[in-house]
């Protein structure tokens, strides 16, 4: 199968492990967009791109460009939209429904979702939509065997309205307990912090989906108390509490476990054993990638013949 891979040029998160994970199991073109191309796709298409020379065209771009654009978009062939922020359809911020409303005009293209129930939920609303989670780069995160001087922590942004829940929660967690809420340059300072974290708090409040902070601070062998999004959810990814991860939904409750855990080295070890085990062997991005090729492809929906007026601009170019 050959595909063309649309990926952003300037992003934050560094995911070439990913994109390395895709093209290993499929014939990839993978391509880096500025924000520029980005902003124009159909230019971009017309000089760079014969579209009937592949199989799949992925998109894994700005959603903030991609809904500005999409008449354009609506004539591309075998499309599939990679997509790791659908969860913003369905909590408050300003993406809310976009989403939705964005995907309705492609009802032929599949979506690969990073939210077990996002995917559901978009099934329910009659979209192709399958689930391939988030994952970490096995090439960059392990476990090193350091000392873990560092007891609570968490490390990231907590700086957007999608975050907003998160950092309410730190800030309630760090008034009685002696949280550190930190952040590192990417790479191996990331790594080597969560590498003396003992345990990591991932407050994902309200997102219905685990980010990928969590399968990151798993593979460092870190244990992951995590604001639990759900049984469906949690058993899509194989994870049980005081298992491989420990679940709360309250500070109180937060608390009561950390209790149990200080007074147990031995059960400490053993969930931060079991976590790291189910991250190394199912989400680094290697496997990931592997994934995001088996589900992009079985047969698309027939995508409906273009309108007189969606001919007419793409003769033109317009």
């Amino acid at each position: 199968m050959k595909v063309l891979f649309l990926v952003q040029k300037e992003q934050r998160a560094i995911l070439d492990r990913f994109y390395e994970g895709i093209a290993a199991s499929c014939e990839c073109d993978l391509r880096w967009l500025t924000s520029g191309e980005q902003r124009n796709l159909r230019g971009y298409f017309r000089r760079h791109v014969d579209v009937s020379r592949y199989d799949r065209i992925v998109f894994f771009l700005r959603f903030k460009q991609e809904i500005r654009q999409v008449g354009f978009i609506r004539t591309i062939p075998n499309l599939v939209i990679l997509e790791h922020d659908a969860y913003q359809n369905y909590i408050p911020c300003k993406y809310t429904g976009k989403f939705s409303r964005h995907y309705r005009q492609l009802p032929w293209a599949r979506v690969i979702s990073s939210g077990f129930m996002v995917s559901e939920r978009l099934r329910e609303e009659g979209f192709d939509a399958v689930f391939v989670p988030k994952g970490y780069d096995q090439g960059l995160l392990a476990d090193q065997g350091c000392e873990r001087d560092i007891e609570l922590a968490f490390v990231g942004s907590t700086n957007s309205v999608a975050y907003s829940g998160r950092k309410a929660l730190l800030d309630e967690l760090a008034q009685v307990e002696p949280l550190l809420v930190t952040r590192t340059k990417s790479g191996d300072e990331y790594r080597d912090t969560l590498n003396r974290i003992r345990f990591f708090v991932s407050a994902d409040v309200g997102m219905g989906e685990y980010m990928i902070k969590n399968f990151e601070a798993l593979a460092c062998g870190c244990v992951l108390l995590a604001y639990d999004q759900g049984e469906a959810e949690n058993r899509a990814l194989g994870l049980v509490d005081m298992h491989n991860v420990v679940f709360y939904q309250t500070i109180p409750q937060l608390q009561e476990k950390l209790a149990l855990l200080r007074a147990d080295p031995g059960l400490v070890a053993r969930i931060a054993r079991n976590g790291r085990d189910l991250a190394v062997a199912h989400y680094g991005f290697s496997r990931i990638g592997q994934r995001v090729v088996e589900v992009m492809q079985p047969a698309l929906r027939s995508h409906p013949p273009l309108s007189w007026l969606e001919r007419l601009r793409l003769r033109i170019g317009i």
